[in-house]
């Protein structure tokens, strides 16, 4: 839901397909951790692109979407024509250094407030979820009241966090699940295809690290959007569909001009 604003690109007469994947949203909700797995969402990204007959796409990928994004990009599959890698970590390790680094800056009593019921193991707390609308209202969404589809997306987490819980951990700020350790920073310049790495000024995914993010991809755009945390095609989505297709017809101009494959 919370990407529905880009579903206006579709009048410029490009399809623009989102699917909820499976444990999250309107799909099926199976409770088995042992499913979660990034060759699981990979292979569900494959049957998606196969049902729909798919043979050529750009590809979006918001947070973990975009984390996935980029597995898929190294294996290069065939018909990918370009990246888009909104708010995206390439390296769980540097977003909890960037997350510790923005928890120096809040108030010290909700400082004080999230190290407390991390230490006890007791984050499922509404203490703790009060804490955390602090660094949320900060760092992931700003506008007030939250966009309709940011909200969806919100609720839908908390209704069935699951899949969050294990592969992230209770928080975007406390990464305990079984990505806290993943990365594909060293292999970024494996990617060959145009890339646009976004990110908001506010950002849980900083600046800092989109930058380098897209430091690390050949050719790679980087674009920040000033007014904007971690949701900017929702904070900003005029300027931000804007952006997005400008930078699709690039790259489709790019491949006129290069000539059949």
């Amino acid at each position: 839901d919370c990407i529905e604003p880009l579903g206006e690109l579709a009048a410029e007469g490009r399809g623009v397909i989102f699917y909820d994947q499976l444990g999250c949203g309107r799909s099926d909700k199976p409770h088995d951790a042992s499913l979660w797995t990034i060759q699981l969402f990979l292979d569900e990204l494959d049957a998606v692109r196969s049902a729909l007959r798919l043979e050529r796409i750009h590809l979006f990928g918001l947070s973990w979407g975009g984390m996935l994004a980029m597995e898929y990009a190294l294996r290069r599959p065939p018909g990918l024509m370009s990246l888009v890698l909104a708010s995206a970590p390439s390296s769980m390790r540097r977003w909890t250094a960037e997350a510790d680094r923005l928890r120096q800056l809040l108030p010290a009593a909700v400082q004080e407030t999230l190290v407390r019921h991390e230490r006890d193991g007791s984050t499922d707390s509404l203490e703790y979820q009060q804490a955390m609308l602090v660094v949320y209202e900060r760092h992931v969404c700003r506008r007030k009241p939250w966009p309709d589809p940011v909200r969806r997306s919100i609720d839908q987490l908390m209704a069935n966090p699951e899949v969050y819980l294990t592969m992230n951990g209770p928080s975007e700020f406390h990464v305990t699940g079984t990505l806290r350790d993943w990365s594909v920073l060293e292999r970024l310049g494996e990617i060959r295809v145009p890339t646009l790495v976004t990110c908001g000024r506010h950002d849980e995914c900083t600046p800092e690290m989109s930058a380098e993010t897209a430091a690390a991809i050949p050719g790679a755009e980087l674009a920040v959007f000033e007014e904007s945390a971690h949701f900017a095609q929702a904070e900003e989505p005029e300027r931000y569909r804007q952006v997005v297709a400008q930078f699709l017809e690039r790259v489709e101009a790019m491949g006129l001009l290069s000539g059949p494959e």
